[in-house]
């Protein structure tokens, strides 16, 4: 028997359109709704069925139909003004960030992550995490920041969700054909593949390098699958997430030390270094070792290097969604790690180190992310004081208030998310180019501006396309069930885009509290029984496949779905992904968000629903914290009533939703003019718009890690390389000096602080303290009184004058007029200050007078 060899022959683009290769490429075209529209005009069914890749598209399109196209006058007409638009966009020069910081323009931002998710048919994502990083780096290259990312790519992804008959989640694991997706191979000067190798537990582990290109920023991606790796290392990058702790840990040090290794061999040398949570922090233990062996630094000058350009953003306000590992495990990785940089076991465990309330010593990858990082976030208000809170002990002298984590509110990428008719709509009565300004806050005012008509017009549109995406779903679902095609005919006639639609989607975590809703199912039942006000409730999302109590939700809201009163009103959309995502926040009226307040970080999907006009209706917790103002959508348990136990909180949670679900959002969807319209209704979607879009987009985010994270790190980044490290030197210098011998400082005298007592606004007030500064020097200290709400808020902190100073002994005086009425703390406190340090408070020791 004769062997047959696979060939694949491709289409030959044409000259006339030969520009679709290029733009197929660049994931540009994922937010230019037109881009999009052209390439389905091409072939739609293969654009329907492929996951929407034009990559895909073109391999698969007929020969005959490319031909034909260089005739079709509409096409030509659709290519030529995309291809305009494409290579206006790409060869701009006065974007925001250069007119703004034009003199870093030569500089580059480095962003490590875990998941991309850029678009559906890139799926190399898993839930918020990704989506953030994907919509970051689109406003990236859309504010023209010098920004490149850093990642995996997973051969098999995420899972693909089915669900069976029975309300269980099937996890489906498929492997992808790379080169049939809009990302490329690296190659060097000589045409060969880019393969770095990283040393993980004695092994040398080789990855391939690829690129996904995101308008002007480049996103490298590693793939351990390659022949020079065994079998078990293949499997590194295969999927994400998955595996036990060595995979973790595994896949960790390919993201971060690999990481570091792409750049080096592609000649990148990033000026900033940012940590999209923890899974990537042994970037910095990588740069830390090239600083040692390379620049003949001890490891605490190369810590000190290191942090003073990087950042770390944590994601998960939840304990266990903190990685931390046995230090058994860190033996195994890390201990000629340790030897190389020069540390004893116990000096690299103390960069990690984490006792659990049980006594258990585990290595935290959030901690040491915290002390190799100069500056640290959240990813809003609300998660900044948490994080601040859970982990104060990285600080232990330093009120929680203090401590260096500030926050950014994570926002959205506009135009990813909005449908055409909303950014047309927008265009006729805000601007032609709104888009390009989008966080400026005066220019939505003119939502006000838009006929009520027409923006309900727009929005109907939504819903009609979000039912029949449903009624589509859920035909696949009952054809793999063996459903008559009866039933499945009648699957057109369930929804009505009349009716109050509610949406529910993300990770079924159990934090998230996806059967909040059912909690009194009789009183639910009730709510929707009224037939002249009809309500649909939409759920969609996946629980991680070892998440056991995550998919018992999604069977359970399966079951009720099933149920009397509820059958054809609940709905659970399978295989959540962006693709499902886009049609939701864009057809539902309400968006429905009920964690465990303060567990949600940040909830960014409710922030693409205002994105197409839609409402909010949630606890308050993560931006909506922050966003919610009363007039642009509704708020559960809206004076924040919080008890420790967990029932008890659902309880009073869910009360507080049916009253407001009852009373508010049924009755303002269903108040009626003499036209049918729903005025009040419209009134709110305005608010909506006006209030969130600007606000939680994602320029405005990325504006605001530029202004207050990437600029101060890049600028603190070349100080402390300048004169061959020397403020490098000088800092680690000061801080073992001053730490080492903190302990020795004590108050001798003090006058005016213990006798605090009656204070009136207006009085005013001395103080004088006498310190023995011992070993350290006076120059080293510094005295403040602070003053704080009974809450931990700070009100005022002052520092005092430093009078005189003789050999080891400073005398501060301090003298103030009161301000404030009420009760409070106050403190005096005696804090080192090194200088040029990053943060000021950021050694975590000060000496507290009694």
């Amino acid at each position: 028997m004769k062997k047959l060899r696979k060939l694949k022959v491709y289409p030959r683009l044409p000259e006339r359109i030969a520009a679709l290769k290029d733009l197929a490429y660049n994931m540009w075209w994922s937010w230019s709704i037109e881009a999009q529209e052209m390439f389905r005009y091409i072939e739609p069914g293969i654009w329907d069925e492929n996951s929407n890749n034009p990559v895909d598209l073109l391999l698969q399109v007929s020969q005959t139909r490319l031909n034909s196209l260089t005739e079709d006058k509409d096409f030509l007409s659709q290519y030529d003004a995309v291809i305009k638009e494409f290579k206006e966009y790409m060869n701009q020069d006065d974007t925001w960030f250069n007119k703004k910081y034009g003199k870093y323009s030569d500089k580059k931002i480095a962003y490590f992550c875990a998941e991309f998710g850029i678009h559906e048919c890139i799926p190399i994502y898993s839930g918020g995490l990704g989506v953030l990083a994907g919509d970051h780096s689109k406003s990236a290259s859309d504010l023209g920041l010098p920004f490149v990312g850093v990642g995996l790519l997973y051969r098999q992804g995420y899972f693909d969700q089915e669900i069976a008959f029975d309300g269980s989640q099937k996890n489906e694991f498929h492997s992808h054909d790379f080169n049939s997706m809009p990302i490329v191979e690296v190659k060097d000067e000589n045409g060969n593949p880019v393969i770095i190798d990283v040393k993980i537990n004695k092994r040398d582990v080789f990855a391939k390098v690829w690129k996904i290109h995101v308008g002007r920023v480049v996103i490298y991606l590693m793939d351990s699958d390659i022949s020079q790796n065994t079998n078990e290392d293949r499997e590194i990058t295969q999927k994400l997430y998955g595996g036990g702790q060595d995979m973790r840990i595994s896949q960790e040090i390919l993201l971060g030390m690999g990481g570091v290794k792409v750049l080096r061999k592609l000649g990148i040398d990033p000026s900033v270094w940012h940590m999209n949570e923890g899974h990537s922090v042994f970037m910095s233990l990588e740069r830390i070792k090239e600083l040692v062996n390379g620049s003949d630094l001890t490891f605490y000058e190369a810590l000190e290097n290191v942090r003073a350009n990087t950042i770390f953003t944590t994601h998960t306000p939840v304990p266990a969604g903190n990685d931390a590992f046995p230090l058994s495990l860190k033996d195994k990785y890390f201990k000629e790690y340790w030897e190389s940089v020069g540390l004893s076991r116990q000096q690299f465990m103390d960069l990690g180190l984490q006792k659990t309330p049980e006594g258990f010593e585990l290595f935290s990858l959030t901690i040491l992310a915290l002390k190799v990082a100069g500056r640290e976030n959240g990813v809003s208000a609300l998660h900044g004081k948490v994080s601040s809170d859970l982990w104060k002990e990285v600080w232990p002298d330093i009120p929680k208030e203090e401590n260096p984590i500030t926050h950014v509110t994570n926002g959205v990428h506009t135009l990813t998310w909005m449908s055409r008719d909303m950014k047309e709509l927008l265009q006729k009565y805000i601007a032609n180019d709104w888009y390009h300004f989008t966080s400026k806050q005066d220019m939505w005012k003119k939502v006000f501006d838009i006929p009520d008509e027409e923006l309900w017009q727009t929005h109907m549109k939504h819903k009609k396309r979000l039912i029949e995406f449903i009624h589509e779903s859920i035909k696949n679902q009952y054809r793999r069930y063996r459903f008559s095609q009866k039933d499945i005919n009648a699957i057109d006639e369930l929804m009505d885009p009349d009716a109050l639609i509610i949406g529910f989607a993300r990770r079924f975590a159990t934090y998230k509290r996806a059967t909040l809703l059912f909690r009194d199912v009789e009183r639910l039942r009730q709510i929707m029984s009224n037939s002249d006000k009809k309500i649909h409730f939409v759920f969609s999302g996946k629980a991680h496949p070892a998440d056991k109590c995550g998919q018992a939700l999604i069977k359970n809201i399966h079951a009720i779905a099933k149920e009397e009163g509820f059958k054809g009103k609940i709905f659970f959309l399978e295989n959540y992904s962006l693709h499902v995502a886009r049609y939701l926040v864009r057809g539902v009226d309400v968006w429905l968000n009920n964690p465990k307040r303060p567990l949600e970080a940040s909830g960014t999907s409710g922030q693409k629903v205002p994105v197409n006009g839609g409402l909010n209706f949630s606890i308050l917790d993560g931006w909506w914290d922050e966003g919610y103002n009363t007039k642009n959508g509704w708020a559960i348990n809206e004076k924040i009533i919080t008890v420790d136990d967990d029932e008890t909180q659902a309880d009073i949670d869910s009360a507080s939703l049916y009253d407001i679900l009852e009373n508010e959002v049924i009755e303002t969807f269903y108040d009626r003019d003499e036209n049918g319209m729903p005025k009040r209704w419209i009134e709110m979607m305005k608010h909506s718009m006006a209030s969130v879009i600007p606000e939680f987009s994602m320029d405005n985010m990325v504006k605001k890690y530029t202004n207050q994270l990437y600029i101060p790190s890049l600028q603190s980044g070349v100080l402390y390389d300048s004169s061959d490290f020397k403020v490098t030197k000088q800092v680690a210098n000061d801080r073992y000096n001053v730490l080492s011998k903190w302990g020795s400082v004590s108050v001798e005298d003090e006058k005016g602080i213990s006798q605090l007592e009656d204070v009136a606004p207006g009085d005013e007030k001395e103080f004088y303290l006498k310190v023995n500064c011992h070993e350290v020097s006076p120059n080293n200290i510094k005295a403040q009184l602070c003053v704080y709400r009974e809450n931990g808020d700070v009100v005022e902190v002052h520092d005092f004058k430093n009078e005189n100073i003789n050999e080891n002994i400073a005398e501060f005086k301090l003298k103030i007029t009161w301000k404030f009425s009420g009760e409070f703390l106050v403190g005096v406190r005696i804090i080192p200050v090194i200088e040029n340090m990053i943060h000021p408070y950021e050694t975590g020791v000060a000496y507290w007078l009694s």
